[in-house]
């Protein structure tokens, strides 16, 4: 339907149809930019929230367990996410938004154009139709006066009293009316005839033709927005397979996870390697009773048997971290924070075999990257010294030093590590040991247990200081004949000083047998660490208790029989 035929009058409502049609497309891409805007802020806020729930620490550091682990996959795959929306926005950005901007700017200069044809025309016409109504009203007016001067021409040459030079006058008049009636009768018709031609022309070609090209412009802004529908549709679409490949990873990520692995990965981040506490032995205090056979005898062990065996053992010495049944045991308890050594002998034996093998493997793949260098050094030598043209020899030399300066350096310290790493093993595979030789050597002390729970690697100590208490056996050893050690038992006096310390460190000591310290506080040793990180010292008012090895700087007197002990960093 065309609009030049059916709506030949209405220019100004087609006037305002176009214009209508402008604004929506305008509208329509103002709501194009808000929804891009949205994608934007959208993958925006998701690269900001997968940046904040990303580690920020390095891959040795983190956790290897699987949720974990899935979980980043997720944040990965959440990231990429983000990038399609990112896409998508680009997309509409160029293709929806930008097309429909350019497309409006044409439309307004072509729109514009048509209109001015129109105006143009339509004031051609304007101006066709005031000379013809001028014509008209001209030929009007002379028409009117013609009559005039006829009806005083019949007048006067019907009035006998006038002269005849006035007959002549109005007759003239008369004749000159007439011929100008004539005239202007004569200009309206040329006038009307023109303007009649040109109105045809008007409503059958220009308004026709101006109409056509307005309504091929509001056709192709319809088919416009059409198309951009489609590609804002299409601009989302396209993502849809590398979306959907995104959450089906975060779906393989979530069926990653495995609790069993997590389990056994806690199992061997923080397995110890002690043994857990046995049982604590019964302390019998009424042997030193005398008993009647009236008595209802709690022992039937006649009393020579009973002399035979030795004097009851006396009580065990209450500041012991294990002499209480109602103390907190250390696996339980919390652990005094110690200053992180080189050897890791702040750590569980597990732990630190663990952190001392770790460290060897890194020590020998930069010992490996070092002799490889070397080798590639002396090949170049090698070569240089065939062709002396490709370069100076000598000027390897100081790398090639340097190199094997690292590789010593870097021996030295697998050595010292490895060193490390043996003794480790040893005191593992010893601790075993030392449980069924209790059983044996009745002359041995049951090894002594520090706060940490770990036990006395130098048993040839204890022989040397037989007035030292000692602790409850080992957990889980069988509990030997208590009458084995009345030797041991007999002095209550309190262990002697052999040596003196100074804190360097401040120290809580919330858990049970252990000694608070302050900085810089002197304090009596009273026997000296054997092994397991703890030493055991007495304040100057009496107070006795365990305190780490790492805290203090030990000085030993020169007449005690154990080994002279320096600085412990």
């Amino acid at each position: 339907m065309s609009w030049g035929t059916e709506l030949w009058d209405q220019f100004d409502n087609l006037d305002k149809h176009t214009q209508w049609g402008i604004d929506f497309l305008e509208r329509y891409a103002k709501f194009v930019k808000e929804r891009l805007d949205i994608e934007q802020n959208y993958a925006k806020q998701l690269r900001t929230l997968v940046k904040k729930y990303c580690p920020k620490r390095s891959k040795d550091e983190e956790p290897r367990f699987t949720s974990c682990l899935s979980f980043y996959s997720v944040l990965n795959e959440l990231n990429d996410y983000a990038g399609q929306r990112e896409v998508v926005a680009e997309e509409m950005t160029h293709k929806v938004y930008g097309e429909l901007m350019r497309y409006s700017q044409d439309l307004k200069a072509e729109r514009k154009h048509h209109l001015q044809e129109g105006r143009k025309a339509q004031q051609h016409l304007d101006h066709c139709w005031k000379l013809m109504e001028n014509s008209k009203r001209k030929f009007e007016r002379e028409c009117k006066e013609a009559e005039k001067s006829q009806i005083t021409f019949d007048r006067l040459d019907n009035d006998i009293n006038a002269t005849k030079s006035e007959v002549e006058k109005a007759k003239a008049q008369f004749y000159l009316r007439t011929h100008m009636a004539d005239e202007s009768k004569n200009e309206y018709a040329a006038q009307l005839q023109n303007f009649n031609g040109e109105q045809w022309k008007h409503f059958n070609n220009a308004i026709p033709h101006i109409f056509k090209n307005l309504q091929d412009m509001d056709d192709r802004r319809t088919v416009k927005l059409g198309e951009t529908y489609r590609s804002f549709a299409e601009a989302e679409r396209r993502v849809l397979p590398i979306i959907s490949k995104c959450l089906e990873g975060m779906v393989s990520a979530a069926k990653a996870v495995d609790m069993r692995r997590d389990s056994a990965i806690v199992v061997e981040s923080f397995k110890s390697g002690f043994e857990p506490p046995g049982d604590f032995p019964f302390e019998d205090f009424s042997q030193n009773l005398s008993r009647t056979g009236s008595d209802g005898t709690i022992s039937n062990t006649p009393k020579g048997d009973r002399d035979r065996e030795g004097p009851p053992p006396s009580r065990t010495d209450p500041k012991h971290p294990m002499s209480r049944t109602k103390n907190k045991l250390w696996l339980f308890g919390k652990k005094p924070k110690a200053p992180s050594l080189e050897d890791f002998s702040h750590l569980p034996p597990e732990q630190r075999r663990k952190r001392l093998q770790q460290r060897i493997d890194e020590l020998s793949r930069e010992l490996q990257k070092e002799i490889d260098q070397r080798d590639a050094l002396n090949k170049m030598k090698d070569v240089y010294e065939k062709n002396p043209q490709m370069g100076d020899p000598t000027s390897l030399q100081p790398k090639i030093s340097e190199t094997m300066c690292n590789m010593e350096k870097l021996r030295s310290e697998i050595h010292k590590n490895e060193t490390w790493l043996s003794e480790v093993e040893g005191k593992q595979s010893s601790r075993g040991d030392r449980r069924h030789s209790a059983d044996n050597h009745h002359h041995t002390p049951i090894g002594r247990e520090s706060p940490e729970g770990s036990y006395t690697d130098d048993t040839s100590q204890e022989h040397q200081t037989p007035q030292q208490r000692p602790s409850p056996p080992k957990p889980g050893q069988p509990h030997p004949d208590m009458h084995e050690f009345d030797d041991e038992f007999d002095d209550d006096d309190p262990l002697p000083v052999i040596g003196h310390c100074k804190a360097l460190y401040s120290f809580d000591g919330q858990n049970e047998g252990t000694l608070v310290m302050a900085e810089d506080e002197v304090l009596y040793v009273i026997e000296e660490d054997k092994g397991d990180g703890w030493t055991r010292a007495r304040k100057q008012n009496g107070g006795e208790g365990y305190v780490p090895t790492s805290y203090v700087e030990i000085t030993m007197e020169r007449n005690s029989k154990g080994p002279k002990l320096s600085s412990r960093p």
